[in-house]
């Protein structure tokens, strides 16, 4: 059920992206720059960077800037203030949502956040208080074609490590350990594969489904404006889209 709320929101983000490629590069080149900071330039060595640049492939960001990101990081002062913060709360009828936002001043943050979940009908919860409910994991997503064999694409996947393979109806979705989430994802990209998606995601144990229209609605608003704020880099949540 991860999948298909997962393929939703690509679909819902392709929307977003042809008219605002800029922003969306630019929060994939903060994800990088957090990575080289936190571990250094070199992919071979840094697997939070080698994950951030499968990311930035998957949502088709070219390579000189993912090459101009990382030589951007490596040359900065190491001691930047900027801190990664999840902030755990409840949408619209108790569904869970995660936000990870990379600050550098946490308390306007979290004022804002807590004004964007009050202003939709959510709340912002504690520390854990939802983060139970999700596991960490590595996903791919692949948009289904007729080029591509479901049995032979899982067989690929289960050989490279992958813990789970699901075909849907128009996607197949891989999850991995994030410690192996690389080496699926570098495994599937030399056979030639193309991804919809890529990344280490929080996958929800269980989802929520919303059945009212205007709770739909402020549910598409939270998430919208979370994911618009400046400082926001991810934002999970475990709504079942239909």
């Amino acid at each position: 059920m991860s999948g298909h709320s997962k393929w939703n929101n690509i679909k819902r983000k392709k929307e977003k992206t042809d008219a605002q490629k800029g922003k969306i590069f630019t929060r994939l080149g903060r994800e990088i720059a957090m990575a080289v900071r936190s571990g250094g330039p070199d992919p071979t060595v840094n697997s939070r960077l080698r994950d951030a640049i499968a990311k930035a492939k998957a949502s088709n960001m070219p390579s000189e800037s993912i090459q101009r990101s990382i030589k951007k990081a490596a040359g900065e002062d190491t001691g930047s203030n900027y801190e990664v913060i999840n902030y755990e709360g409840y949408g619209p009828s108790g569904v869970a949502v995660i936000v990870e936002a990379y600050t550098d001043n946490r308390n306007r943050t979290a004022g804002d956040i807590r004004h964007i979940f009050d202003k939709y009908g959510g709340n912002l919860g504690t520390t854990g208080c939802v983060s139970f409910l999700f596991d960490r994991k590595g996903q791919i997503i692949i948009e289904k074609d007729p080029s591509i064999d479901e049995d032979e694409l899982m067989m690929m996947a289960l050989d490279a490590g992958a813990e789970d393979f699901s075909a849907e109806d128009e996607y197949y979705e891989i999850l991995t350990d994030p410690d192996d989430f690389s080496r699926v994802y570098d495994a599937l990209e030399k056979k030639g594969l193309s991804f919809a998606s890529a990344e280490v995601t929080m996958v929800p144990r269980t989802t929520t489904e919303l059945t009212d229209p205007e709770v739909i609605e402020k549910m598409e608003k939270l998430i919208d404006r979370l994911e618009d704020h400046d400082d926001v880099q991810n934002v999970w949540h475990n709504w079942e889209q239909d």
